[in-house]
């Protein structure tokens, strides 16, 4: 069978032109920055020269093993692909004519059979590795690989991040693919800034969106769905009383917020709702933006001319040890009493965000219960306290970090459910684990963009493949809805 190509990753930007339309990328090389306590430092990114050598300061057997090790995921994500940029077979489920069941039975055919191809593929030992990266626990897998601690723990991050997982968690290995999944400009492992900070891209699509003919109001806050007799929606009640009439409607919305408090009550089947209710929307991840006037210090590198800034530093990260006693701490209710911090510094390549001799941080934080059990966020004691045990378990590596502080702004879990509609915190709009991929998401028996509310479909990061500033869902979604309209203009 001569089965259709499928569209590289990176489509998803240069087919909305957005470059045309003011989106720029700004190359991170080097990616990754660890500083130890110990006066070292490892460094990685996209170039092998230097990532063998900077592992090799540490092991030579690491540093020989590492290019096989991105080879095996590069390998992997080939396989993952298709399914990223496809969506899900469907289920018969809203499905009635049999020309429609045919061509469904058709398009789940096709789907299986170019997976079947893509495993096959892989060969027998590279299948049996995929399989065990899927299934078992971060630590288990970079174990198997490495046996240096800190690049183990550098690379473990990945595994981790947005969740409330730890690094022993089984299944939290699928996570590891994300190291290599980053692409710019068609180049693998090479992860971007966007001048101008994330809005810009938005700025950009919406530009895109425009061009096309498309109609985009913003501060128009939606009050519910509304559907007609037939149980089918056909139109948006904005807060101001507004009604949007429309056919086809789009929720970017976390499931949660889409079925349980904007969809009418009584309108879905008990199953689904009850399944959307309770799927898990848990977080543990707090972000500290911060204004510095200077760059911090780190004392385990005075002189490699600045590449520490570049990509994602990673604090309190040079055991998997540690990862894991930082998640330990929120399983007990508490946040963690050395986090997990993943600082970037996009100023350093992106002038437009700051003023001349400052800069803007990220700090992006694990582990942080939504509800702690010593006190609360909604308590500013509390929130001063955790940031300041941030701020001064970076200072242990970049001393006097606290004192170039200008201001900071903090994001709980409960500050990004409030102001961003992110349920629970979750940055995923929902979790990532194996039973909440692929078939699973959000749901099962409803993970192809439709819901059981005709008119209405699911296309932000609670919908197939998942979060991660990809676009997948949404161009998925969107692929979608097109076919469905032009069946009802035939």
């Amino acid at each position: 069978m001569q089965l259709p190509p499928e569209p590289p990753p990176s489509l998803r930007y240069s087919e909305l032109e957005l470059a045309r339309h003011g989106s720029k990328l700004l190359k991170r090389n080097p990616s990754s920055f660890t500083p130890c306590l110990d006066g070292r430092y490892l460094l990685l990114g996209p170039t092998k020269v230097l990532n063998h050598r900077e592992i090799s300061k540490f092991s030579k057997r690491d540093a020989d093993a590492y290019p096989k090790y991105e080879s095996q995921l590069e390998r992997f994500c080939t396989l993952m692909d298709p399914l990223l940029d496809s969506s899900p077979p469907e289920s018969l489920q809203g499905i009635s004519s049999l020309q429609d069941r045919l061509k469904n039975k058709v398009h789940n055919s096709v789907f299986w059979t170019r997976l079947l191809h893509q495993a096959a593929s892989l060969g027998q030992k590279d299948m049996v590795d995929f399989m065990d990266l899927l299934l078992s626990p971060a630590s288990k897998v970079l174990n198997n690989w490495f046996e240096t601690d800190v690049l183990k723990a550098t690379l473990a991050t990945d595994a981790v991040i947005g969740s409330t997982a730890s690094v022993n968690t089984p299944g939290s290995g699928y996570v590891l693919l994300h190291h290599v999944m980053g692409e710019t400009d068609g180049d693998h492992g090479i992860w971007s800034y966007v001048e101008g900070g994330m809005g810009s891209v938005s700025m950009a699509i919406g530009n895109a969106a425009r061009e096309a003919g498309a109609h985009i109001v913003t501060s128009a806050g939606v009050s519910q769905l509304i559907v007609d007799d037939s149980g089918k929606a056909n139109g948006v009640l904005l807060a101001d009383g507004t009604v949007v009439q429309s056919s086809n409607i789009l929720s970017k919305a976390t499931p949660y917020k889409t079925f349980m408090e904007l969809v009418p009550q009584n309108v879905l089947p008990d199953d689904f709702t009850r399944s959307i209710k309770y799927s898990d929307y848990s977080s543990g991840t707090t972000k500290i933006n911060v204004a510095v006037d200077k760059l911090p210090d780190f004392h385990c590198c005075k002189s490699i001319d600045g590449l520490q800034y570049t990509g994602t530093i990673h604090i309190g990260s040079e055991s998997m040890e540690e990862i894991d006693s930082a998640c330990q701490d929120a399983v007990n209710g508490l946040p963690s009493r050395r986090p997990v911090i993943e600082m970037t510094i996009p100023s350093i390549l992106d002038k437009t965000i700051s003023p001349p001799g400052k800069h803007v941080i990220n700090l992006f934080i694990q582990y942080t219960p939504y509800n702690p059990s010593d006190g609360s966020w909604d308590d500013p004691v509390y929130r001063e306290s955790f940031a300041q045990r941030c701020f001064n378990l970076i200072d242990e590596y970049a001393p006097g970090f606290s004192s170039s502080v200008i201001g900071y702004d903090m994001l709980t879990p409960p500050d990004l459910e409030r102001e961003i509609g992110l349920t629970g915190g979750n940055i995923f709009h929902g979790a990532m684990g194996l039973d909440s991929l692929f078939l699973m998401r959000p749901v099962k028996g409803w993970s192809n963009y439709r819901t059981p509310l005709p008119g209405l479909y699911l296309c932000g990061s609670g919908a197939h493949p998942g979060g991660g500033v990809m676009g997948a869902p949404g161009r998925n979604a969107a692929k979608l809805v097109l076919e469905d309209f032009k069946k009802k203009m035939n």
